[in-house]
């Protein structure tokens, strides 16, 4: 259910909220669903390998939600200007990311970066040369003091205690993170879907 029916959930939210409220982007919105992530990130391979150089040359960019709705969360935003000594992406990740990191100060709610490792299927994405960013509350690495007094949650637990394992049911998300994370989500897909196209 969070991984990752949290970000499928928020993805087709978004898409239905696109048609009902007849927003009508300046540049074409594509809602995307993987499989074989696990796998080796064997979907959106698939995807970026059979494209043709002409139809990626045409991708804006690639906005990455997987895992929103971790049971002891983390906002996390992808470090696409690898700003924390971590790899950077191609060119406009920076800017990608900078987009959530504004519209988490609008809203007062504070982040940490997390590694722009394309481990997740935006991976074949900047290997392509294409920016990509994204939010991410967190798997199975295990909460800091540091994180909990800034995020609340349990010092020394998984981020996701069922992480790939059978719990990860409808008990294992909060709601809360996942409202927060996918709100988020929705302002990117309409601030990139509404700028002018380059």
């Amino acid at each position: 259910i969070n991984d990752n029916g949290s970000g499928t959930a928020t993805i087709l939210e978004m898409a239905l909220q696109v048609k009902r409220l007849g927003v009508a982007p300046a540049n074409r919105l594509r809602f995307a669903f993987w499989g074989a992530e696990e796998w080796g990130l064997l979907g959106s391979k698939h995807y970026v390998n059979e494209l043709p150089q002409e139809d990626l040359n045409r991708i804006l960019l690639n906005l990455n939600f997987d895992m929103l709705g971790s049971p002891n969360p983390v906002r996390f935003v992808y470090d696409g200007d690898g700003s924390e000594d971590g790899p950077v992406g191609p060119p406009g990740s920076a800017e990608v990311e900078t987009v959530f990191l504004d519209y988490f100060r609008s809203q007062n709610l504070p982040t940490l970066p997390t590694p722009f490792d394309g481990r997740s299927d935006y991976g074949p994405f900047i290997d392509k040369g294409i920016p990509a960013g994204g939010l991410f509350s967190g798997a199975e690495g295990r909460k800091t003091a540091m994180q909990a007094q800034v995020f609340g949650g349990t010092v020394g637990e998984a981020y996701d205690r069922c992480y790939h394992q059978a719990c990860d049911d409808f008990t294992n998300n909060n709601d809360r993170a996942l409202d927060e994370l996918s709100d988020a989500a929705a302002h990117s897909v309409l601030h990139f879907g509404t700028i002018p196209p380059p």
